[in-house]
């Protein structure tokens, strides 16, 4: 059955959130008077519709079905989640949530995307104040999975859980700040930095681009992967974190930082920031600059999938609750899946080793479909690739839905052989070939044997279905 989402403020963030719930298979109401709310919707959507499908290596469900509404309780109605993303003034949002609780079911859970609020002030006033927690999520909300889910005692515990279930059902990563504090846990941390760099370039140490340099080409990759404290317990070589912090905490008593003091925002300190900002990247539009973003969002994602750590952990797991059931066809479909950037090469469409690797994802596919699974594996019998023969026939590019159609063209004793055509989900195009022959593997002799009997039996059968069709 499919759920339904209630986005109130489409803006940045709140078409952020809209795009992550339809891309997950939700259905979507937004609720925005601004009368360029749906071309603001739609440029996020675009971004976010080709940057979020590159994470996976299967296709994410049937997008949702995307509405917009001029009143707010048919926005509301018989919606599973109401994510508020109003401006940040606490007398709008309580007028907000009033509203919705006129129209809104009572088991649903309202999430607000604030900032800097606390839940008990947004609950303050409320008809039903359980229903309403903290989300702040960060943006891209469609790609960064961090959620700062911020409660109170009257928040029941099983919509909490409830909360967290559905947020991590769309990929997120629910944080959850069981005492509530002002600006949550993170932005905390980015008002500290956001501090500091003001007064460098009040003080003319550095530029905004100095500044960025010196995070992105050295602690913000290190953040990125191991966070603050894992960071410096490695910094503290084999003694670990006691022996950092006996060594560098003396220096928290130094006036190096100005962490309590904030420079006063003036007309030519805000304009020296403008005129630098448009120095660094005055070149590039925001839309440019956002698909830069994603970009490199996408591939540091995926690295870190690789390496199951991290961010990209938590897209593994995502990935493994995304259902792809195969049939028998002729043609199984083996594999759908959008192209991500990082798999093309400097004449800006797929690599040729990304075939291999397509076309091996979906033999994967079809000896799991065939019974050889992970758990088969893991008793010791596998099927190896002995010959692959690749034809390419057109281009592909990144952000383009493809899929692979396989027929079983051999099945007896040791052999396996798949016949797959990757195929352009637009237009049908037919991209590559792959004549892949396989041989059944005992993996502690490394020598080929006969499967498993009702392994055996699936694959005679699948090779005689299509042969005859």
């Amino acid at each position: 059955m499919t759920k339904t989402a209630a986005i109130i403020g489409g803006g940045v963030i709140g078409g952020g959130w809209a795009a992550r719930f339809l891309l997950n298979g939700w259905d979507v109401r937004v609720f925005d008077p601004d009368p360029e709310a749906a071309r603001k919707i739609d440029a996020v959507l675009a971004n976010a519709r080709h940057a979020l499908p590159m994470l996976y290596d299967v296709a994410l469900p049937a997008e949702g079905h995307l509405t917009f509404h001029t009143t707010l309780s048919e926005t509301v109605m018989g919606a599973d989640w109401i994510q508020e993303s109003v401006p940040e003034r606490l007398d709008l949002k309580h007028k907000v949530f009033q509203a919705l609780q006129e129209h809104c079911d009572a088991a649903a859970i309202i999430g607000s995307s604030t900032s800097g609020f606390k839940p008990s002030e947004l609950q303050d006033g409320a008809a039903r104040p359980e229903q309403i927690v903290v989300t702040h999520p960060f943006n891209p909300v469609y790609l960064l999975p961090l959620i700062e889910l911020v409660t109170t005692e009257k928040n029941p515990p099983a919509l909490i859980t409830r909360a967290k279930d559905i947020l991590t059902s769309l990929g997120h990563f629910p944080l959850h700040v069981r005492r509530e504090i002002d600006a949550h846990i993170a932005d905390r941390f980015l008002e500290a930095v956001w501090r500091e760099a003001l007064w460098l370039v009040k003080d003319g140490i550095a530029t905004t681009e100095e500044i960025d340099n010196a995070i992105r080409y050295g602690f913000g990759l290190r953040w990125g992967q191991m966070g603050l404290f894992e960071t410096y317990r490695i910094a503290g070589g084999e003694a670990g974190m006691k022996h950092f912090i006996d060594q560098f905490g003396p220096c928290l008593s130094w006036p190096w930082t100005k962490l309590m003091d904030v420079p006063e925002l003036t007309d030519e300190l805000a304009q020296m920031i403008a005129d630098q900002s448009d120095a660094q990247s005055g070149h590039l539009s925001i839309r440019e600059l956002e698909r830069k973003r994603d970009n490199n969002l996408v591939a540091m994602l995926r690295a870190l999938r690789q390496q199951g750590n991290a961010a990209g952990r938590l897209i593994n797991e995502h990935q493994q609750t995304i259902k792809t059931t195969l049939t028998d066809g002729p043609p199984i479909t083996s594999a759908r899946r959008v192209i991500p950037a990082d798999w093309t090469d400097y004449n800006g469409h797929m690599n040729e080793g990304r075939f291999g690797q397509l076309f091996s994802d979906a033999a994967d596919a079809v000896m799991t479909h065939v019974g050889a699974d992970a758990d088969y594996i893991a008793g010791g019998l596998s099927y190896f690739t002995v010959e692959n023969t690749i034809s390419f026939l057109a281009e592909a590019h990144a952000g383009e839905h493809i899929r692979v159609e396989t027929r079983v063209t051999q099945g007896e004793g040791k052999k396996l052989r798949c016949f797959h055509e990757m195929k352009r989900e637009s237009d049908g195009a037919l991209l590559a070939t792959s004549d892949q022959f396989m041989l059944h593997v005992d993996l502690k002799s490394r020598k080929s044997c006969d499967p498993r009997a009702d392994v055996l039996a699936r694959v005679v059968a699948l090779a005689k279905q299509h042969k005859e069709a």
